[in-house]
């Protein structure tokens, strides 16, 4: 017996005293048992271990991800009010002459100016939660990004104000690029507009139900309607089209235990062209699928999208094969109809061994915008570069070669490349963007 308590003790599993007339077979049937529930235990054990790995693993990679969005900045906290901000300068030479418009990019020297100064206020207050953020450009500023929200206990949120239209695999598309891909210029990645935005998560999807009652609107800057951040319909002769009553749906469904992470995704928004002038009423609709790939630290984007404005041939534009868009203070036209294909492949990449360099994030991109006119030519937009990490810096180096963007090209007439593209030149434009994030 003395042997047998010994045992017991030594499992640290707690039994019932055992009669000492008990025959020697009842002892070892016991004794049975309990080394069955203890290999049973270290099962258990080793699951637990398994799935403790496989979350810290999914921390380490949500915190990848944000490294790669997010530089680490040295805030300032004022009670439940955090306060940052960014400067940034830019530097772009192209194979083409500086044209006044949205390229700022000149043949032989370059230019080297001052890019963006903002302003970041982020707010939590138990399930209270807002957002601020406003722009001083060359010449013209606007807002960014105005919101206030609110967490519910269920973790889905609720956003009032300017934000971001759920459209999209992700808050900018499938680029990570400075320049972007088409999608932006088209008014759908990285859109900010005027209205609510539910987002809940619902077992292996995330959802996104918004509705927008206009965009963002124009602030201060040379132009009519487009001193703006993200791409609208805008109205720049008083009597055009403006964005109102828009619908967004956006749901991502990723798969569980698939060898490579993937996220599948639809997208989809509805809105009105309200008429300020003759022409009638329009309106605008996007249907999108789109997919995310993770294998290690590479990360495949992939997106296709259909779109179209239906508008008047009555408008200032004098025909409803294109529509007149606008932001950064630059008016320019583009196809009322057509297809957005865009692929990225990006890899992140940790610089232990470099002290100046906290990751790199080479990436290779491609976008164009396909559309339905037969007289319209395409426009493509095709980057290879890398952005670049280290404490609150953040360095993006592109170089991009297009046929039809309005940063990429000065020879043709601006505001044009987008929309009919009767240049269809192929032009070329090296970028750098430092930026300084505090």
């Amino acid at each position: 017996m003395g042997a047998m308590a010994a045992i017991v003790a030594l499992l640290g599993v707690s039994v019932p005293v055992v009669a000492a007339d008990q025959t020697t077979d009842e002892l070892q049937s016991r004794v049975l048992e309990l080394e069955r529930q203890l290999e049973q235990a270290k099962k258990n054990l080793a699951v637990a271990e398994e799935a403790r790995a496989a979350a810290d693993e999914k921390v380490l990679e949500t915190e990848r991800k944000l490294e790669a969005i997010v530089p680490a900045p040295a805030k300032v906290k004022v009670g439940d009010l955090t306060i940052g901000g960014a400067i940034r300068a830019n530097y772009a030479i192209g194979d083409y002459p500086g044209n006044g418009g949205a390229s700022r990019a000149w043949e032989d020297e370059g230019n080297f100016a001052l890019d963006t100064f903002r302003v970041n206020l982020d707010y939590l207050s138990g399930p209270w939660v807002g957002k601020l953020e406003y722009r001083w450009y060359n010449g013209y500023n606007f807002l960014h990004t105005g919101w206030v929200g609110y967490n519910f206990e269920d973790d889905s949120q609720v956003q009032v104000g300017v934000n971001r239209v759920p459209f999209g695999p992700g808050p900018y598309g499938v680029s990570q690029s400075w320049l972007f891909d088409q999608h932006y210029y088209l008014g759908l990645s990285d859109d900010m507009d005027l209205g609510v935005k539910y987002s809940r998560i619902v077992d292996n999807w995330a959802f996104d139900f918004a509705y927008y009652a206009a965009s963002e609107g124009t602030f201060t800057g040379r132009s009519k309607d487009s001193a703006r951040y993200s791409y609208d319909v805008v109205d720049e002769t008083g009597d055009g089209y403006e964005e109102r009553n828009q619908f967004n749906v956006r749901g991502i469904y990723t798969l569980p235990d698939a060898a490579i992470d993937t996220a599948l995704g639809f997208s989809l928004q509805y809105g009105e062209l309200r008429s300020e002038g003759p022409q009638d009423d329009g309106d605008h609709h996007a249907a999108s699928v789109h997919m995310v790939n993770k294998w290690g630290n590479f990360t495949l984007a992939s997106q296709l999208t259909y779109f179209k404005f239906d508008v008047d041939a009555a408008q200032p534009l004098g025909t409803d094969e294109l529509v007149q868009m606008g932001a950064y203070d630059f008016p320019s036209t583009a196809a009322a109809e057509g297809w957005i294909p865009a692929i990225s492949l990006s890899y992140f990449h940790k610089t232990p061994g470099i002290p100046w360099l906290n990751y790199v994030i080479p990436y290779a991109e491609y976008s164009s915008v396909v559309k339905e006119e037969s007289g319209f030519n395409d426009s493509d937009l095709f980057i290879l570069g890398a952005a670049w990490g280290h404490g609150g810096w953040y360095i993006y180096t592109d170089m991009a070669w297009s046929n039809g963007n309005e940063f990429v090209g000065g020879d043709g007439v601006f505001g044009d490349r987008l929309g009919a593209n009767a240049d269809d030149q192929w032009q070329e434009r090296f970028n750098i963007n430092f930026g300084y994030y505090f």
